[in-house]
């Protein structure tokens, strides 16, 4: 994305950014981080150990909102579709109090080998369970085994099953829940009515959010290390 100064206003002094740069944004995170979130081995390691994963983990004040979000909520039992080194699930894993217990799906068996490894690092696997198999297959055995509701659950796996994912969710919280789903603008492709199976899953997935009465929803569009994209929320209002 091409750069361009901000114009500060002669009214109020502020800073007018329309379009600025990504190495800004990056920039941002970097500072916010840097006086935020003290120096953390066990995460840092995460992150090392994953480097050969592809690079689609939550940034750090991602995670850290995650843990935030959980822990405001009280969270005892979370969901977290899509594991991949185990990043997220350390930051929500924090948040759990000591009966607390995170379920993540995960479909490859190389991704999981290393999350159970950065997770085990991390003090976790009493508490973190990483289960392997297609992650539509995994819910529908939860739901079917009427497993006990999630107070929270995280979504950040493949797009165009958004949909899918988000419906289960709902079948496998109570009232209370909040349904996070990241990655849900991608640069704003989420407005390509092309055929994009990606933008598809994500349109899909915020019309129904809008549509369903059982949720209160919103989505933020954010932009950092991460580029421009965007978290969309749930809030189950209803049963």
């Amino acid at each position: 994305m091409g750069g361009a100064p901000c114009r500060r206003s002669r009214r109020d002094g502020w800073l007018d950014c329309r379009i600025v740069s990504e190495e800004r944004w990056t920039a941002v995170d970097e500072f916010t981080e840097r006086l935020l979130q003290p120096p953390d081995p066990v995460l840092d390691a995460a992150l090392r150990d994953s480097e050969a994963l592809p690079n689609i983990a939550v940034s750090p004040s991602q995670g850290q909102l995650l843990h935030l979000l959980a822990r405001a909520i009280g969270a005892r039992r979370i969901l977290e579709i899509g594991t991949l080194g185990g990043y997220s699930a350390i930051w929500l894993g924090r948040a759990l109090p000591t009966d607390g217990h995170l379920l993540s799906l995960e479909i490859n068996e190389e991704h999981a080998s290393v999350a159970r490894a950065n997770i085990a690092r991390a003090g976790l696997d009493g508490k973190v369970e990483v289960r392997v198999g297609p992650a539509l297959e995994t819910l529908a055995t939860l739901r079917a085994d009427h497993t006990e509701p999630f107070d929270l659950v995280f979504i950040d796996a493949d797009k165009p099953n958004n949909p899918g994912y988000f419906a289960a969710a709902l079948e496998l919280t109570h009232v209370g829940s909040l349904i996070i789903v990241d990655n849900v603008v991608r640069k704003g492709t989420v407005l390509d009515e092309s055929g994009d199976a990606n933008a598809a899953g994500n349109r899909k997935l915020i019309e129904m959010m809008g549509a369903d009465p059982r949720v209160t929803p919103a989505v933020i569009q954010t932009v950092g290390v991460k580029g421009w994209d965007g978290i969309g929320f749930a809030l189950v209002v209803d049963g």
